[in-house]
């Protein structure tokens, strides 16, 4: 027992279950911006810390703010990640990891009304294809928001 307890005192946060779902996340940390997008549209998110990942989005046309959506990833405390959206200042609705690997994450929540899916693809270096689907007037709807990694500032 004293060996268990020495192994998970060395081995910190990389060891904790708690950890794991956002840490296999930490790829999607940082600035993205639309590469086709108005200076300023794009999202960011936090490096993942005390069970949670933070994250903003905005679009701009025109010079002015379309759209904007706050959003939080934590642990679900069963080894999944749940993604919380709050679009344009409409209720929250949280979306469940269905799909999780150190390249993708695809979150799902069948009761929401739109969309139904978030899903993340990073492809390395400094892409990641950002996207959202689901069932809309009983057709698939998909909305695809490709990014490329930018420096973070005033500007995204």
């Amino acid at each position: 027992m004293r060996n268990m307890t020495v192994l998970l005192a060395a081995c910190g946060a990389l060891c904790s279950v708690h950890a794991a779902p956002l840490e296999q996340l930490s790829w999607l940390s940082g600035c993205w911006v639309d590469p086709a997008g108005e200076a300023g549209s794009g999202e960011q998110w936090t490096l993942p810390a005390a069970g949670s990942m933070l994250g903003m989005g905005r679009t701009i046309r025109g010079g002015k703010l379309v759209t904007y959506e706050f959003m939080r990833i934590a642990d679900g405390g069963d080894g999944k990640a749940v993604f919380h959206a709050q679009p344009a200042g409409k209720p929250p609705a949280s979306f469940r990891a269905i799909v999780q690997s150190a390249t993708e994450v695809v979150f799902e929540n069948l009761e929401h009304d739109f969309p139904q899916r978030v899903i993340y693809r990073y492809e390395a270096p400094s892409t990641l294809r950002a996207s959202i689907e689901g069932q809309r007037n009983g057709a698939l709807k998909r909305i695809e928001f490709p990014l490329v990694r930018g420096a973070c500032g005033g500007t995204l």
